[in-house]
């Protein structure tokens, strides 16, 4: 595409992939400046910043993907002191009547954040929250992994052999795991199938009892972290180390960029959404946000229900009033977001 040569403020815009992204600059009344494609890397970073330099001063530069694919471009152009906008991907409609390509998502990038319709800012990724953040991936692919291989050995002793079903029966994870990771089967001509079940559960035993062991070492890495970073969020009544993990990461190492709290309970998906319509007054259940955090306030608001006083009084007086379960559910995560939100932000 031809650069127009340009002297006013500029908007970038980027688009972003795994091996290169796609910028385009705009000016002021949002015509198009110029589109280039650059490799992904620390040297071509400082190869697209020039490149817009070179078309006029940056105001900002709207980013997709700056958790993911833009991550790294986004960390490089904060640090040369460029203002950088989170920016969503184009939604359905407009990319039904404008079409798709990278160069029309790098412009679109580039307009939503001229236009104020992108103002989120991205997290920092360089501090004790993306550790954390990194952590917490291996952690819960840990325990997945944990319970899924426990689900497979329940499954195997149901179906095997009486004395295995039997011997197995009732028992508790923890003496399930002790005892099948300790047996020693002798190979049987006779009885192939007893063998092979058992020396499957002794492996599998073996293996989640391995899952344990990292899941420990991780938690040891984790919790000191957590400790550092926001250790009145450990005081908050049902936060434990997961939820606070959950919780850090959905904010980053920057919460400052959540200007309000209601801005941090519609990003946790807990507050309210509008849906009135004419003589219909009316609000529903937003199924957005961060699912992870809303997560943790839902696991918060069990605790809390099951051994809080104060919380279950109040379960206990909507109740009376005629609001459902799901109404009450929904309010008191809402408070605790507010909570939260306190010691993510401490005065």
């Amino acid at each position: 595409m031809t650069i127009v040569e340009n002297r006013t403020l500029i908007t970038g815009g980027v688009d972003t992939h795994l091996n290169f992204h796609v910028a385009a600059a705009i000016d002021a009344n949002g015509g198009t400046l110029g589109v280039e494609t650059f490799q992904v890397g620390a040297k071509h970073y400082g190869e697209l910043l020039a490149w817009l330099v070179g078309l006029g001063p940056v105001d900002k530069v709207g980013v997709e993907g700056t958790g993911s694919y833009g991550a790294g471009l986004a960390r490089h152009l904060r640090q040369a002191g460029i203002d950088v906008v989170e920016v969503d991907r184009p939604n359905r409609q407009m990319r039904s009547r404008q079409g798709k390509s990278d160069d029309v998502d790098a412009i679109a990038a580039a307009r939503a954040a001229l236009s104020g319709t992108a103002t989120g800012l991205p997290k920092d990724r360089d501090g004790n929250v993306e550790a954390i953040r990194v952590l917490m991936v291996a952690r819960r692919s840990a325990v997945d992994e944990r319970i899924q291989i426990l689900n497979q050995m329940r499954h195997i002793c149901f179906c095997a052999p009486d004395e295995i079903r039997t011997r197995f029966d009732g028992t508790s994870p923890k003496a399930f795991i002790n005892a099948t990771s300790a047996l020693r089967p002798r190979q049987s001509d006779d009885d192939v199938v007893r063998y092979t079940t058992l020396m499957t559960l002794r492996e599998l035993g073996r293996r989640v009892r391995n899952l344990h062991e990292e899941n420990k070492r991780l938690n040891k890495l984790l919790r000191p972290l957590i400790r550092d970073t926001a250790p009145g969020l450990l005081e908050v009544y049902g936060v434990g180390f997961g939820t606070a993990a959950k919780l850090l990461v959905a904010a980053g190492d920057n919460p400052e960029r959540l200007h309000s709290e209601a801005a941090w309970a519609h990003m946790c998906g807990v507050s309210p959404i509008q849906a009135s319509s004419g003589k219909i007054q009316r609000h529903r259940l937003n199924r957005g946000g961060n699912r992870q955090a809303n997560s943790a306030l839902y696991t918060i608001m069990l605790s809390r229900m099951r051994h809080d006083q104060r919380t279950r009084d109040y379960v206990a007086r909507r109740s009376a009033e005629g609001k459902t379960m799901g109404e009450i559910s929904r309010m008191l995560r809402r408070y605790i977001s507010r909570e939260i939100y306190k010691e993510l932000r401490p005065a």
